[in-house]
């Protein structure tokens, strides 16, 4: 069964909706996520401690800063301003589909996982995550 959930962002960083998913579970079979945006990336991450939250966001950014950083003067797509170009790197260096696994109704994910979606623009956005359910059977 097919849905889409929407996901508000204030700014770079990850944003766990994992809890948003288990109501469309049922049964088991595989859980397929894709988010509709060539800026936002989605990834299953630690969710027990904050910092990897903060210390991939940073790291992100020092991998790809600014088209205002001195080495990004390459870059030419730059239309909605300095972030627009290097969100657009990140998301192909990152996952825009996850599949998982699903046990009777819950998702087979490890003691310290989560499902994050990871904002790479600076402003606010409305982002749109596509779910779909393939059961067994």
């Amino acid at each position: 069964m097919p849905g889409e959930i929407s996901i508000t962002t204030d700014g770079p960083g990850l944003y766990e909706f994992t809890d948003r998913l288990r109501p469309h579970l049922k049964g088991s079979g595989l859980l397929t996520l894709f988010i509709r945006h060539t800026s936002a990336s989605l990834l299953i991450q630690e969710n027990a401690d904050p910092e990897v939250q903060t210390d991939l966001t940073e790291f992100f950014a020092r991998l790809v800063p600014p088209a205002t950083h001195s080495s990004m003067s390459y870059l030419t797509h730059t239309y909605e301003g300095p972030d627009d170009m290097p969100a657009h790197i990140k998301a192909a260096l990152l996952p825009t589909h996850l599949c998982i696994p699903v046990q009777e109704g819950r998702m087979v994910l490890g003691t310290w996982q989560g499902v994050y979606l990871f904002e790479h623009r600076t402003r606010p956005h409305e982002r749109r995550v596509v779910l779909s359910f393939l059961r067994n059977g």
